[in-house]
């Protein structure tokens, strides 16, 4: 377990994804159910998810297990009162309602984590961050964090305030965080949420292609690498994610308790591999820069 900042709130090294959530409230519930007796106690959802739907999925297969979970949501895509797409609004005002209805739907008193769910630089942080502090004082979260892979994002907040998270994407095929993100957060007491640490299933078992600046030929190679590394790929991945310091957790989707289930074996089969392997795999493959948001 990890501990968030200077409060109370201790996380497990995987998380589960709930945007990934089928539909249906018999099956969300048995995935989370298999996430939570597995030893996840970290569930993140957004109010953009499924229009809120997502949210209420979570709440109702939360009852009777509260005190299990820590309960992370995102906030700042506001849905058009139409329904057709949403605008980004990270104002106070909005903040400060929207985090009512997500409490609502997850039928909770308090959120443990709230995540503002982007942002720029040019957004009106003072108010933003005020919003956040607010809440904390109120009761109605524990902490709150920010999903943002932009340094000059990421700078501005640190020097304004203490998150006790910032979500960013981060796998072999996106090192971008490598370059300035982890050394940044990792001075503080702030804890890197991971996304996207299984490349949309790329180096597991969909077929290569093209990544970002990387060419499906390079692909292709780094996946030979991690398939004949003498682990799983989910187990080489989830090490690799978390091997370094500033991150504090993996946040992996789930569609089915099968997926759950090996998401928890590769953990455990993750514990075993040598920090050699993946240094190796590093020497190897060139990390990729950031082209914007320096």
């Amino acid at each position: 377990m990890i501990k968030l900042s200077s409060s109370e709130v201790q996380i497990s090294s995987i998380g589960l994804g709930c945007m990934s959530l089928p539909e249906d409230d018999g099956l969300s519930q048995k995935i989370i159910d298999a996430a939570i007796s597995g030893g996840i106690n970290l569930l993140d959802t957004a109010d953009l998810y499924q229009k809120g739907l997502n949210e209420e999925m979570v709440g109702k297969a939360m009852k009777g297990k509260r005190n299990q979970v820590v309960l992370a949501t995102k906030v700042g895509n506001q849905l058009r009162p139409d329904g057709n797409g949403w605008d980004w609004n990270p104002r106070k005002s909005y903040i400060l309602e929207a985090v009512e209805r997500s409490l609502k739907r997850l039928q909770t008193d308090f959120i443990d984590l709230y995540q503002l769910h982007g942002g720029t630089i040019d957004d009106p942080w003072e108010e933003t961050l005020e919003a956040f502090e607010l809440l904390k004082e109120q009761g109605k979260i524990r902490e709150f964090g920010i999903s943002s892979i932009r340094p000059n994002v990421i700078r501005k907040v640190l020097s304004d305030a203490t998150p006790a998270t910032i979500m960013m994407q981060y796998s072999p095929l996106d090192r971008r965080p490598e370059e300035a993100a982890f050394s940044l957060i990792s001075t503080t007491e702030t804890k890197v949420l991971v996304r996207g640490s299984f490349a949309k299933g790329i180096l597991i078992s969909k077929p290569a292609g093209e990544y970002l600046d990387r060419s499906a030929e390079e692909v292709e190679e780094m996946k030979e690498f991690i398939h004949d590394s003498g682990f799983s790929p989910e187990a080489f991945l989830i090490r690799f994610g978390l091997m370094p310091a500033a991150v504090g957790s993996l946040i992996i989707g789930a569609s089915s308790v099968e997926q759950v289930q090996k998401m928890l074996k590769g953990y455990e089969e993750s514990l075993s591999i040598p920090e050699r392997i993946i240094s190796d795999f590093k020497e190897n493959f060139s990390p990729n820069y950031y082209q914007q948001h320096r």
